[in-house]
């Protein structure tokens, strides 16, 4: 097990691409805390997580809330190894200028500021502790961005970017951060990445700008982040690694 007793928190992990990371983090001997806003549903995917995993309220825009996950995490575990921002949001596919300041914020908050929160919390820890592994998903929309999603792209823009820096800041209290940065995929925002509705034409249009001809899915992106999360990855960090079937080539 290529993770065996570590203690991982994921974000938005109630479902999509949390849910996948932390049941594949769970399946390679993990100790995992899903937190998500929706709570019901990060205790049903904790659930079938098994073992000691636990599912847990939080909204990542609350510095409070962030604060009160990862030391929940630490007291029931006793140390935290890895970190997987994982919660993100989108506006709707749609002209740069329709995009209403509400949305725009809470775009900010829930895919950059959240990473502010948990990096001020989990840093001090990793730093007693000797180290650890900060896993942010970013987005292809960061690296080669579609029209249509202007201000969502900048956010992931602003992920890809944060990690690098953050690995060079970080590496010397042996903390290593990596963006993992997947292509449009088949979750519950896939509609409004699209701007139009989820049909098989629609999809195609998307599907065709893919090499490897589909979109991604929460395996995927689970299967990186345990990677990256394992010893395996000890001397990978500040990667931008693109989950995307060859669409930023």
């Amino acid at each position: 097990m290529r993770l065996k007793e570590k203690t991982i928190i994921v974000t938005g992990a109630a479902s999509g691409f949390g849910a996948g990371i932390a049941l594949a983090c769970a399946r390679e001997g993990a100790h995992v805390v899903l937190a998500d806003i929706n709570e019901a549903g990060a205790r049903e995917v904790a659930t079938r997580c098994g073992g000691r995993s636990v599912g847990v309220r939080c909204d990542v825009t609350s510095r409070r809330d962030v604060a009160d996950l990862v030391a929940g995490a630490r007291e029931r575990f006793g140390r935290i190894d890895v970190v997987v921002n994982n919660a993100g949001w989108t506006h709707r596919n749609q002209p740069l200028l329709d995009v209403d300041e509400a949305t725009f914020d809470r775009v900010f908050a829930i895919n950059v500021k959240s990473i502010y929160h948990m990096t001020h919390e989990v840093v001090p820890v990793m730093r007693a502790q000797g180290g650890g592994v900060i896993l942010n998903v970013g987005s292809t929309a960061g690296i080669r961005p579609r029209p249509g999603l202007t201000w969502y792209n900048a956010s992931k823009g602003a992920v890809n970017l944060l990690s690098k820096s953050m690995a060079v800041e970080l590496g010397p209290d042996r903390i290593r951060v990596n963006s993992i940065c997947p292509v449009i995929g088949e979750t519950a925002l896939l509609e409004a990445f699209m701007g139009m509705p989820d049909t098989p034409e629609n999809r195609a249009r998307f599907i065709a700008t893919i090499p490897l001809g589909r979109l991604s899915r929460p395996d995927d992106v689970a299967n990186a982040a345990v990677f990256l999360a394992s010893d395996e990855a000890a001397f990978i960090s500040g990667v931008e690694f693109p989950v995307d079937g060859g669409r930023t080539v």
